[in-house]
């Protein structure tokens, strides 16, 4: 790949409560590991203003000020964090080759993939202005803030779906915005919505503007098939129209879904390339959560410890 290669213990690809644990517990463990932080150090965590569902916070904590406080206990036990994202892999023998930023060559013994992943946007300026005041990805996260109020979601699928009851459950009306006629979601799914009195689905409208300065006050909706437009007094905007794992660059070199997530085997963080491992939302499509990407965090730093120690 290029010039002097340096060789790696444990290589961490990605920064996020997954890598940052993992990091955690493999510089515990001794094993010098180098965690390089991606395109966006902290990952998603970094734009979720107020985080009050993971555990030792009582007070809450600021998504940014907590992953910063996940990189410093990792460094405190030795983790080098590097900025900079890998752009080529080559799994075909150990050590693993890894070039970063397209220059740098390194190898690696063990890597853990934590790439995290992204969610999918409307695409519209006004969704990117109030990101974190009012327009969110994730209703779990970020529903408790709007409970006793009028919400809107837009997707049609089982995520949609989910988001839809779990906020029905708290918020006093949902708004379920739709651009098709239908939904894509499993029978059970739907009937769930379909029975709630809480919500109401808006077929074939499409979201042209959510209105607000400083935070979410209304959304400006339109019937894609009549053209007919309306305001709904809203004081949140979820988007549920699905993630993209952060995977391409591991793209037929592992074993993944259909949708880029990494397949792990039950119970562990172990791929089918041994001394690769996959942990946090790169691998998990199903809850990604902070505390459950930590979680498998630090079970791919005690999986490649023990690859490693086998090894010896």
């Amino acid at each position: 790949m290029s010039q002097e290669t340096e060789t790696i213990k444990v290589l961490i690809i990605g920064s996020g409560p997954a890598g940052y644990t993992a990091a955690i517990y493999a510089s515990r463990a001794g094993l010098s590991p180098v965690l390089y932080t991606g395109i966006q150090p902290g990952g998603q965590l970094t734009i979720t203003n107020d985080v009050e569902n993971y555990p030792g916070y009582p007070d809450g904590v600021m998504g940014p000020q907590m992953m910063e406080d996940f990189r410093k206990q990792a460094e405190r036990f030795g983790t080098e964090v590097r900025y900079g994202v890998v752009t080529q892999v080559d799994f075909s023998q150990r050590p693993y080759k890894v070039l970063v930023d397209d220059s740098k060559s390194i190898q690696a013994e063990t890597v853990i993939i934590s790439t995290g992943a992204s969610a999918k946007w409307l695409g519209i300026e006004s969704e990117t202005r109030l990101n974190g005041k009012g327009v969110s990805a994730c209703a779990v996260c970020d529903g408790f803030f709007f409970r006793g109020k009028d919400v809107a979601i837009v997707g049609g699928g089982d995520t949609a779906c989910e988001e839809a009851s779990y906020l029905a459950n708290i918020c006093s009306k949902v708004y379920m915005l739709v651009r098709r006629d239908e939904l894509r979601a499993s029978q059970i799914m739907q009937k769930r919505v379909m029975n709630n009195p809480k919500i109401e689905i808006l077929w074939n409208h499409e979201t042209e503007e959510i209105l607000g300065e400083e935070e979410v006050n209304g959304v400006r909706v339109k019937n894609n098939q009549t053209g007919e437009e309306k305001l709904l007094d809203v004081a949140a905007f979820f988007v549920a129209i699905g993630h993209q794992p952060n995977t391409d660059v591991f793209t037929g070199l592992i074993d993944m879904d259909e949708n880029g997530y990494i397949q792990t085997k039950p119970g562990s963080t172990k791929t089918n390339i041994p001394g690769v491992f996959a942990c946090g939302d790169a691998q998990d499509h199903e809850y990604r959560q902070a505390v459950t990407a930590a979680g498998t965090g630090c079970m791919a730093a005690l999986d490649a410890e023990r690859f490693l120690s086998a090894q010896e």
